[in-house]
């Protein structure tokens, strides 16, 4: 299994969006925190992004930068430019204005993503991923961003499911180049860590023991056990019950299951067991769960 794509299509309680913006020199937006992650492409021109903390970043054309925990930010033409506050993640989803007069144009896009439960392995990256333009570089991101763009540009038939699918793809190909280049993603280049996760993701179900995730990884239950938890932050039967349980959750959300069936896919062959722990890790029990979520 793809731990990546496990790890975001578990938070992701949404569809994606994302919109053309046009900007003409002074302006200057602030967008308030968000539950979700967010992105903002330059396609022409040059701007500044004024994270929470810290300096403003120079834009320019062909850089990306990603918010993966939706924290408030500001964009404009200069960091002296007075901001204008907007809606969180209105950015994605403004229409876009036709100005021939337009300095800057932006391709910025927002995903709907539960923050309350980030996955661990979500939750190293930091608030703010800064991805200059370098020629060849990073070429399928380019790609991408180049069909998204032009997706959003001229919408055609079938255009909401490209748009949505081509932002699923952007977002992996920004957390795949930030996990290639940093220094602090050591989880994702731990073979042994990384075995037992896929080991996990395959087979949630399976009634694991520590011991045999350390035989799959290779190491002895001690330090195999160490290794992990200083890795992910949760010891490895620890990380597994989160695991099922934001199986369960999505389950429950998106599917019409009877409990009984998300339960056993989760690893229990108690309702009531799975209840238990269902509760333990969301604070009501699977039912109310579905309910509350559907209605949300």
């Amino acid at each position: 299994m793809d731990v990546l794509s496990d790890a975001i299509g578990a938070m992701r309680t949404g569809r994606p969006h994302s919109a053309e913006i046009r900007k003409r020199a002074p302006w200057g937006v602030r967008a308030e925190p968000f539950s979700g992650a967010g992105f903002h492409v330059v396609l022409e021109g040059t701007c500044w992004l004024i994270p929470p903390e810290g300096p403003a970043i120079a834009l320019g054309v062909g850089d990306v930068v990603c918010l993966p925990h939706g924290c408030g930010h500001a964009l404009a033409d200069s960091p002296s430019t007075s901001l204008v506050d907007v809606p969180s993640a209105s950015l994605a989803s403004v229409r876009p204005v036709a100005d021939d007069r337009a300095t800057t144009v932006l391709l910025c896009g927002a995903y709907t993503l539960d923050q309350s439960r980030p996955h661990p392995l979500f939750a190293e990256l930091p608030d703010v991923i800064h991805l200059p333009a370098r020629l060849g570089h990073r070429s399928p991101l380019r790609a991408a961003v180049g069909l998204l763009g032009d997706e959003v540009a001229g919408p055609d038939h079938g255009s909401s499911a490209v748009v949505s699918a081509l932002l699923d793809v952007m977002l992996l190909y920004i957390v795949r180049a930030w996990l290639a280049e940093s220094e602090a993603a050591a989880v994702w280049s731990d073979p042994a860590v990384m075995t037992a996760l896929r080991r996990m993701h395959e087979e949630p179900a399976r009634q694991w023991t520590v011991e045999a995730l350390g035989s799959a990884a290779g190491l002895s239950r001690a330090a195999f056990s160490r290794r992990f938890t200083a890795m992910v932050g949760k010891p490895p039967l620890g990380y597994l019950t989160w695991w099922r349980m934001s199986l369960a959750a999505r389950m429950l959300r998106e599917s019409d299951k009877p409990v009984q069936s998300v339960a056993q896919r989760a690893g229990y062959a108690s309702e009531f067991a799975f209840g238990k722990a269902f509760k333990r890790e969301h604070g009501v029990a699977p039912g109310q769960y579905r309910r509350q979520t559907r209605l949300g």
